[in-house]
């Protein structure tokens, strides 16, 4: 199980801005049976347990009083650096269900790929119900079953573990395979100068007549 280090975080302490500033990020756990509580972690230290764990993965917080299991469940990043700047922590019981979106792992490689074909990946994740405590890392996505144009794998298709049940529309695609349509690039005609040249010829034809008349 990961552990992360966090510490309670006092009404009358740093602002956001200056926790940000000092390389913390302020956040919060709650879960059903704890009180929401204000934190602050270390931004290196999260950045590395979410890169690992992303939100389908037990982390436990040390700090705060007996170690407590959580799932990371909401993550804000800055707008502009894309780095994280607040967290949602959910505190976990043993034994009772949560629904999670668990990442998909596309392995395999599909025939009609292969010879050519376009591969579309729906989607990315899965939303799933199971014990926290067996939550898997990913569940994977065979593409060698796509085997020609028009197969799909829907939701109901994979393979999920143990303990573990779709949430998530059973028949909802999660990738399929199309056949490669070439873009028709449009032709687009030269233009006719010839036209043009001649009627400038025609008028200073009719400029010069104009000026013999006048003389």
């Amino acid at each position: 199980m990961l552990t992360l280090k966090v510490e309670k975080r006092a009404e009358d302490g740093a602002t956001a801005a200056q926790l940000r500033r000092d390389g913390f990020i302020p956040a919060v756990v709650y879960g059903a049976h704890h009180e929401a509580t204000p934190i602050v972690i270390s931004a290196k230290e999260f950045s590395k347990i979410l890169h690992e764990a992303g939100e389908a993965t037990i982390v436990s917080l040390e700090g705060i009083g007996a170690s407590l299991p959580t799932l990371i469940h909401e993550v804000v990043y800055d707008p502009m650096t894309n780095i994280p700047e607040h967290a949602d922590f959910y505190a976990v019981t043993k034994g009772e269900k949560v629904e999670v979106a668990i990442p998909l792992n596309f392995v395999g490689e599909s025939a009609a790929v292969e010879s050519g074909a376009n591969l579309v990946k729906v989607l990315h994740e899965l939303e799933v119900e199971a014990d926290p405590m067996n939550l898997p890392h990913d569940i994977e996505v065979n593409l060698s079953v796509l085997e020609k144009v028009g197969d799909k794998i829907r939701t109901a298709d994979l393979v999920l573990p143990s303990g573990v049940t779709l949430v998530a529309d059973p028949d909802e695609i999660v990738a399929l395979v199309q056949e490669v349509v070439e873009e028709k690039v449009e032709e687009v005609a030269p233009a006719d100068l010839s036209a043009i040249e001649v009627e400038k010829k025609g008028k200073t034809e009719d400029a010069e007549g104009a000026e013999a008349e006048a003389n």
